[in-house]
């Protein structure tokens, strides 16, 4: 998925099979990941869409921080809340952060989306 400027330059948002659609728009967990990753806290990260009644899918971010913290930090998840409400439109928030020690990845080294989604899915 990408769009190409008023100059002509394309630009490159997301893989189509990785888009979230939440509330009848489209959302590119890329762009999430990238702000995300600028918080100084965050190593790592992964958003992923889970199945949600009233929206479709919900927008949820699972986080490496530098320190190895797993589980829930409510400080840690209203900070980066705040991080990305100066940066995205307010339906690109996740409305949940999980800390995770490591983020699965493939042989290639990629962060393996699917792995991840199915492991939060479980508990």
């Amino acid at each position: 998925m990408g769009y190409l400027s008023e100059d002509g330059w394309p630009y490159l948002c997301d893989r189509r099979t990785d888009m979230i659609l939440s509330g009848g728009v489209n959302v590119y967990p890329a762009e999430i990941e990238g702000e995300l990753l600028q918080h100084s806290a965050v190593a790592d990260a992964v958003v992923i869409g889970v199945p949600d009644p009233e929206w479709g899918n919900r927008v949820v971010a699972l986080v490496q921080t530098r320190d190895g913290a797993e589980g829930e930090d409510p400080e840690l998840a209203e900070a980066l809340a705040a991080h990305c409400r100066e940066r995205l439109a307010g339906y690109k928030i996740p409305r949940t952060f999980a800390l995770r020690a490591e983020l699965p990845r493939t042989p290639a080294g990629k962060i393996n989306r699917t792995r991840v989604r199915d492991a939060y899915l479980a508990g």
